[in-house]
């Protein structure tokens, strides 16, 4: 016997606002939150934006003492955890705690205090390498300090499968429950790459937008796209049994029905060019959520800004739904808002994904001018659409061939 999943709660640290509210008020107002680089001198790169999270500080979401042994990504995802089990209200003190886990993706981890270090032993020499360098710096420690910092005594994951990491994580949470392994989880994602190794490899690899124009900058499905800008922060959901949701009074924002991963097999960077493997993710997700594709409302796309990303998954949607469907379903990229989040995306774009069918609103692809006959899809340029929305998709393709979907529902009986 499966149980159905549903969502609670949701927390998000991002470049257009530190908190959920806020976070959706700016995207459905079309603001952006790209910049000029602050956080190092960027001017020997290629590209000089970024989208940084603004006004975080870590010691009004824990205690100093705490804040100081977690990598910024850490910080970031243990504040979106708070908000989200606030949201939820959800009572640890009263809770199995046996029974909540934590399942977190990320695609690099502690990167910062990975730079850091180095920096410390080349100029300072091996012996002054921070002692807590290694717990800082693995990737699993977004999850581990989440538990530690909530008392949550079920599984702690990580899930690192690059730019999908966040939705995997998500995906395979809802397995948990629906299974039957755990009745909470914390799922989502984190990332604080926004350093000098960080931006600068993906610089040298020419992925990011070297626009100077921060309007016309993160511009996906725009002919004149010429790469992603480097997002940062987290998004987090409480997900739980649709059964526990109802026992304990809880609001629910969406259901989680389906979950679909596959693989390109194909290349280091670049996507497969006939979207097969993208296709077939979108696909698995709706078979598991018995989903027609007739009733898909809206698909929040990866849409990252690149030219081989951006036709590539236009060829998978039209592969997945067949074209005269495709042509008819609202797709939107909200990284033309927060930029790419990398390992995070998939969490923040499940929170727009999900208030989208909640608020019955759909945000725009920002940025938009000029149209690319290999995007045609409709887009939704620029402003947002007050319109229902019964089912979202939400696609995330990583480095390495990962194409992960989630698909969201309203709630019915």
């Amino acid at each position: 016997m499966t149980r159905r999943v549903v969502v609670t709660g949701m927390g998000a640290i991002t470049p257009i606002g530190n908190d959920v509210k806020t976070f959706w008020e700016n995207l459905k107002a079309g603001v952006h939150g790209i910049g000029p680089i602050t956080k190092f001198d960027a001017s020997e790169l290629n590209t000089n934006l970024a989208a940084e999270v603004k006004d975080f500080n870590a010691k009004d979401y824990m205690d100093r003492k705490e804040a100081k042994r977690m990598d910024p990504y850490s910080q970031y995802a243990v504040a979106a955890a708070g908000e989200a089990v606030a949201d939820a209200g959800l009572d640890l003190c009263q809770a199995d705690v046996d029974r909540i886990g934590v399942y977190l993706g990320t695609g690099i981890g502690g990167i910062q205090e990975i730079q850091t270090g180095v920096e410390k032993m080349i100029d300072k020499g091996i012996k002054r390498v921070n002692p807590l360098f290694v717990p800082v710096s693995i990737s699993n420690m977004g999850a581990a300090n989440i538990s530690m910092h909530f008392g949550l005594k079920g599984p702690a994951l990580t899930m690192v499968t690059a730019c999908a990491s966040a939705n995997n994580a998500i995906g395979e949470a809802f397995r948990y429950i629906k299974h039957g392994y755990a009745d909470i989880m914390l799922a989502g994602g984190a990332e604080g790459a926004i350093n000098e190794i960080g931006l600068g490899g993906f610089d040298n690899l020419t992925a990011t937008s070297e626009a100077t124009d921060p309007d016309r900058a993160s511009i996906p499905f725009d002919k004149d796209r010429n790469g992603f800008v480097m997002g940062e922060g987290a998004g987090i959901l409480v997900l739980e049994s649709l059964e526990g949701a109802l026992a304990r009074g809880a609001k629910i924002y969406a259901e989680i029905v389906g979950y679909g991963a596959t693989s390109d097999a194909y290349h280091l960077t670049q996507p497969s060019a006939d979207g097969s493997g993208a296709a077939k993710a979108m696909l698995l997700a709706l078979e598991e959520g018995g989903i027609a594709k007739e009733e898909v409302s809206y698909i929040n796309a990866h849409g990252t800004g690149t030219p081989a990303n951006d036709s590539s998954e236009t060829v998978a949607i039209k592969r997945a739904f067949g074209e005269d469907l495709a042509y008819k379903i609202p797709v939107s990229s909200t990284k033309s808002a927060v930029g790419h989040l990398l390992g995070a995306a998939g969490a923040v774009e499940a929170v727009a994904s999900i208030l989208a069918i909640h608020d019955s609103f759909i945000p725009a692809t920002l940025g938009f001018q000029n149209a690319d006959p290999a995007c045609d899809l409709d887009i939704v340029p620029n402003v947002g659409r007050q319109q229902e929305v019964n089912v979202a998709i939400s696609n995330t393709l990583g480095f390495g061939g990962h194409n992960t979907v989630i698909a969201f529902k309203k709630v019915g009986e």
